[in-house]
């Protein structure tokens, strides 16, 4: 079903289900790791893995692969696109805005899914940017280069450890210091440390904005929210849970994720228990179809089967109409539009209160 959609839909469900599976430490993930001494143009710079492994560069990488959209948007945002050379799970037409967009759809695509073990290793890459986690993926995907392949082929192999290690954690998630580390990193790697430091900047301006808006109404007092997933399938719930960015996102807006108590960072949970929550707000979880018009389609029919379907019709959300229509990618997916969806959010949680 959907299938316009089909690539994003996976790419988002398999940086749930592998997050488990990078790395072997415990702990919270490090922040970045920048280096010290001698370097020219701010080199050395020193990055981690999930479990505190480090991988050093001695210069600006010139040509990357990005495991997907989410990736290669950061790497666009930061102007260092004309290095990649090729990603996985690509994004749609018109799913980035404007001239992103555009730069986006010139990156070659090495797969609609996960890039073969073989054709990553002969992609003449230097660096290799993970969303997920290091593991076998099996079945008709192939296997995952092993670190020593990854070094063998001289590709330097780092990840986006807001996602790829957010299973890993020992708290829940609530704020987007780790979206942000990984820009900041990413920008230390890439030479765009300026830029980073923008993007970064921009969006603690916008969330502490928030903040101090809807920061002082009681936890008891705020509305309870939760994030339905249409593009996972409407048979049986996707939760975004306390490790997904999409918890910090919804609390950083005022509002109680109702699947917060759930550890990890997504879970199948059944209707029964949603219609236990009732909550107070519904964000209806679409994928970009590319043109406002197919988004607003998809958004008319999430609504309407939640109206429809027997066992969710008499919600207090859906009684009172209370639904958001934001983008499942901004909310979900790490990345600088998740500071836009928390002020969205709360101005419609909190109208009046949110400028």
């Amino acid at each position: 079903m959907r299938s316009r959609v089909g690539r994003a839909t996976t790419a988002a469900v398999l940086g749930g289900l592998l997050a488990a599976g990078c790395g072997s430490g415990g702990g919270d993930p490090a922040g970045p790791v920048t280096g010290k001494g001698g370097g020219s143009a701010g080199y050395p710079v020193t990055v981690t893995d999930c479990a505190g492994a480090r991988t050093t560069f001695t210069d600006a990488p010139k040509n990357i692969v990005t495991s997907n959209a989410s990736s290669l948007e950061l790497l666009l945002r930061l102007g260092a696109g004309d290095k990649v050379i090729g990603t996985g799970f690509p994004p749609g037409k018109g799913t980035l805005p404007g001239e992103l967009d555009a730069r986006a759809q010139r990156v070659k695509v090495l797969s609609d899914t996960v890039i073969p073990k073989e054709k990553l290793l002969g992609s003449g890459a230097d660096l290799y940017i993970d969303t997920f986690a290091s593991m076998n993926m099996g079945g008709s995907m192939g296997d995952a280069p092993t670190e020593e392949e990854f070094e063998a082929a001289g590709i330097k192999h780092t990840f986006l450890k807001s996602t790829a290690c957010a299973a890993m954690s020992k708290h829940p998630v609530t704020d987007l210091a780790a979206v942000q580390d990984d820009i900041t990193s990413l920008g230390a790697v890439t030479g765009t440390s300026a830029k980073a430091k923008e993007l970064v900047d921009g969006m603690k301006t916008k969330v502490d904005a928030v903040r101090k808006a809807v920061g002082g109404t009681p936890e008891d007092e705020r509305p309870t929210y939760f994030f339905f997933d249409y593009d996972a399938g409407t048979k049986q719930p996707l939760a975004v849970c306390n490790r997904q960015v999409a918890n910090a996102v919804i609390t950083l807006a005022g509002a109680r994720n109702v699947f917060s108590d759930c550890d990890g960072d997504h879970k199948q949970v059944g209707w029964e228990d949603v219609i236990a929550k009732d909550p107070d707000w519904i964000q209806l979880g679409v994928r970009d179809r590319g043109s406002q018009a197919e988004n607003d389609k998809a958004f008319d029919e999430a609504q309407k089967w939640l109206e429809s379907n027997p066992a969710t019709k008499g919600l207090k959300a859906v009684q009172e109409g209370h639904f958001l229509r934001i983008g499942s990618e901004r909310t979900t997916i790490a990345g600088v539009t998740n500071a836009d969806t928390v002020e969205e959010i709360a101005k419609t949680l909190y109208p009046g209160k949110v400028g």
